[in-house]
């Protein structure tokens, strides 16, 4: 299956081509990554993936998009890139996947060689953080504590026990922690063993905050 990955939940936004290849072998055709203002550019960045690829976009089989937790616009871009093109792909019923960003941090956290018991945290603003354990070694990856919302103190007393963190920009609030983004090549192998597609509507972004909405305040009325 061919596979186009969109990972625009963190800082570093990427998109990658990957296949599946000869027997176990799982192929990375191009990887694009930007960071910065440039990033915005999602079209340019799928347009360039594609070419080094030298893949047209109907022989996309698949869009596999990181759902975050992370940059909310970020997230919400790839999410109707995803939804547009499927719904544009007609008959050929485009596959599509939401895959957690989380998983895919700890999958390259893994792939980069670390081993153990290993703590994904991204910032989540307000003074909060999203964190996951999971324990990693060379054949195999696991989640052994959920995502959750967690307070600053809570992933300082982690570090303090010798836990191992990683994330996009842990090093802003952690002094040993090692910073990994989510990569979009990364991302489209977790999608190859993957087969719980959905349809267009059924992506929605990780947030684990409750919606509060503010009754707004009466209209005042001003002197003229």
């Amino acid at each position: 299956m061919k596979i186009l990955a969109v990972e625009f939940s963190s800082p570093q936004r990427s998109v990658a081509v990957v296949q599946t290849g000869s027997g176990a072998a799982n192929l990375c055709l191009s990887e694009v990554i930007h960071t910065g203002p440039q990033s915005a550019n999602a079209l340019g960045m799928i347009a360039d993936a594609l070419r080094q690829a030298q893949m047209e976009r109907d022989q996309i089989e698949c869009l596999a998009i990181g759902l975050g937790p992370g940059s909310y616009n970020g997230i919400r871009s790839a999410i109707a890139l995803a939804q547009g093109w499927q719904l544009a792909s007609g008959d050929r019923a485009l596959k599509l996947l939401g895959i957690s960003s989380a998983e895919c941090i700890a999958a390259q956290a893994q792939a980069e060689g670390l081993s153990g018991r290993v703590e994904v945290v991204i910032d989540a603003q307000r003074n909060e953080f999203y964190l996951a354990g999971y324990q990693i070694d060379t054949a195999v990856r696991s989640e052994i504590d959920p995502l959750r919302l967690v307070a600053l103190a809570d992933v300082q007393a982690r570090e303090k026990a010798g836990g191992m963190i990683v994330g996009p920009e842990v090093s802003k609030w952690f002094s040993g922690g090692r910073v990994i983004f989510p990569r979009a090549t990364t991302l489209g192998r977790l999608a190859l063993a993957r087969t719980d597609f959905v349809p267009g509507e059924k992506l929605e972004p990780i947030y684990l905050r409750e919606t509060n909405f503010v009754k707004a305040p009466p209209p005042r009325n001003i002197p003229s």
